[in-house]
């Protein structure tokens, strides 16, 4: 099944059964790239990433008309060249990209980063997990919130994730 470049008529994105979830991963640090692929291999959730290293790469990848639209992209918020937030914010205000959920991913849980991304319209903000058992509890999170459709009215409750405050309540 093919989706058409601007799939956001269909909520539902193809996430059929067997369809494997399309993601494109910003991250610009090559061992934070590995740790989150080999994180996704062990939630056995299928899927399909493409890499990017900066959110200029993002935003082309994005609106190439050859390309189509990631079920979910995750954004890192410190790259060179274009940032997560400058990122995010363009992905945001186009009206042809602006229903994709965009994960922030970052190492601060700074409360400034927090809620500014959030009014700028992210879906989540993860805070990158310092082991890589937490990694795969992050991401399990994500997938259940995208599965049953949380992420594209997040809550501010519910809106940062992190390794902590998974295990606390689970």
């Amino acid at each position: 099944m093919t989706s058409p470049k601007n799939s956001a008529q269909t909520p539902n994105n193809g996430l059929e059964e067997n369809e494997p979830v399309k993601i494109i991963l910003a991250e610009d640090d090559k061992d934070d790239q590995e740790l989150f692929m080999e994180a996704l291999d062990a939630t056995n959730v299928p899927s399909e990433v493409t890499t990017v290293e900066n959110g200029q790469q993002l935003l082309d990848n994005l609106k190439d008309p050859d390309e189509p639209n990631p079920d979910i992209v995750f954004i890192d918020i410190n790259m060179p060249v274009k940032g997560g937030k400058e990122a995010l914010e363009e992905i945001k205000s186009d009206k042809e990209l602006k229903d994709i959920p965009a994960v922030m991913l970052s190492t601060s849980n700074h409360p400034k980063d927090i809620e500014e991304t959030f009014n700028k319209g992210a879906n989540l903000y993860i805070q990158k997990p310092s082991s890589f058992a937490g990694f795969i509890l992050v991401l399990k999170k994500v997938f259940v919130l995208h599965g049953t459709k949380a992420l594209l009215n997040p809550l501010k409750n519910i809106f940062f994730v992190s390794e902590k405050n998974i295990s606390n309540k689970d």
